[in-house]
């Protein structure tokens, strides 16, 4: 364990995933697996869902049905993991998240499903494929915010978190960009999405092998049953009263952009119809490019982690000269008027390049967001209030993309991004406000 004293450099973190202990180098590279395998599909799958015959307020429920399992997960995965321990919780939520994959891939070969007088399309199926692939996201997060607090002095948190993030999202950034590539195979979007999902499917097997044969469970310990509502209570009732102006205009923030993140690619693919079709010349050579719209998203999403893993790290090393609240407050504003840059953009394929790349500056904030929730919780109790935050944020974001949708798909998409800035706007400006510098940054 690193202290005040110990030299630290920014790769530390990393370097102690990968080469110190082999439970989490084993971890590390299943979470690469099926963080790549989500994010091939996840962000496609509102086109995927169009495509199969759903509207957009149809579109706007899968969000908020993705934002109830984002609330709930993580308790119940914690009290899985206390009961049975972390290899069988592992292996139950890899698999589980694998036949999620599987329910997204057939869900054009099962069709819709009569329930009375309503005819539900075969887009049904992927409210049923979320509700198993998001399931071995919900192991583990408070503990990784733990284990880098344990294992970072408290003045280099930020770095901390900039190294777990920046190997964790170069699977964000390889996935989408490889879904374009399989994407652009074939014309027809339900067939080239389903070779997506297909490869998908082939690293969440691939990742639930790894950890079922490859990690160390003699350390595991099976624990008693969850202590039920009363422990939540609790934890919330012991947050510490710092995090609270921060928790206000995060949910703020998060609940904007919750309202339209699922719309984003249809914008691009249905309302822009923005493709690129042009000639790349190379080495005394021309090549000409053809890209979907669907498969130009996939680049842009791309262009978008770039400029996150480029930025996160430098910003880390900024917060230490200035504090992590104004690294913090600029990833806030970022998310607050990114709707209206991008619903307002110049529909050009090099506009939206500069969009999305703008986009990519909301990132930069975030190894600092961490390092503010995590740091004023006592060493040992930096997994529970982790937890407690993202329980009582995710649980107030949950109606946000239903709200979204309803606007997209009954009053205008641009009335619904509009107000989705000015909430995140009023989010930004209360932290700026009211929020709280930690004391090891001041």
């Amino acid at each position: 364990m690193a202290t005040e004293e110990d030299p630290v450099d920014v790769l530390d973190p990393l370097r102690q995933f990968l080469s110190l202990e082999r439970d989490v180098l084993v971890l590390s590279v299943a979470m690469f697996a099926f963080s790549l395998g989500f994010q091939m599909t996840n962000r496609f799958l509102p086109e995927y869902m169009v495509a199969l015959g759903a509207s957009g307020f149809v579109v706007g429920l899968f969000g908020t049905f993705g934002n109830v399992i984002s609330a709930v997960y993580p308790y119940p995965g914690g009290a899985v993991s206390d009961r049975i321990g972390s290899r069988y919780a592992l292996t139950l939520f890899g698999l589980l998240s694998t036949v999620g994959f599987v329910f997204w891939l057939v869900a054009p070969g099962i069709g819709g499903l009569s329930v009375g007088s309503v005819t539900l399309g075969p887009w049904m199926w992927i409210f049923v494929g979320l509700f198993l692939a998001q399931a071995w996201k919900s192991f583990g997060l408070g503990a990784t915010f733990a284990v880098v607090k344990q294992a970072t002095p408290p003045s280099r948190l930020a770095e901390g978190f900039a190294s777990t993030e920046t190997f964790r999202r170069t699977a964000f950034l390889v996935g989408p960009v490889l879904a374009a590539v399989l994407i652009g195979l074939h014309p027809q979007f339900t067939v080239s999405f389903r070779y997506v999902l297909a490869v998908a499917v082939v690293f969440g097997v691939l990742g639930t092998v790894v950890q079922h044969f490859l990690y160390d469970a003699g350390s595991d310990t099976i624990g008693d049953s969850f202590e039920g509502v009363d422990r939540i209570v609790r934890d919330f009732r012991e947050m510490p009263e710092e995090l609270r102006p921060l928790l206000v205009g995060d949910t703020l923030v998060r609940f904007a952009n919750g309202m339209v993140y699922v719309f984003f690619v249809l914008v691009v693919t249905r309302i822009f119809e923005v493709g690129l079709d042009t000639t790349v010349s190379l080495g005394g050579l021309s090549y000409a490019v053809d890209l979907s719209p669907q498969a130009f998203f996939g680049y842009l999403l791309g262009v978008e982690m770039v400029v996150a893993l480029l930025t996160m790290i430098p910003a880390a090393k900024v917060a230490e000269r200035v504090g992590l609240k104004p690294v913090v407050a600029l990833g806030f504003a970022v998310y607050a008027v990114f709707p209206v840059v991008l619903i307002y953009a110049p529909q050009t394929a090099p506009a939206l390049v500069l969009v999305f790349a703008f986009s990519g500056l909301r990132f930069a904030g975030l190894p600092s967001h961490k390092a503010l929730i995590v740091g004023p919780a006592e060493r040992g109790a930096g997994g529970r209030v982790t937890g407690t935050y993202y329980l009582l944020r995710n649980t107030i974001v949950i109606p946000s993309a239903a709200l979204g949708g309803y606007l997209w798909d009954f009053v205008s998409p641009e009335l619904a991004f509009t107000v989705a800035a000015a909430v995140g706007l009023v989010g930004t400006g209360y932290f700026l406000v009211f929020g709280k510098e930690f004391e090891a940054y001041a």
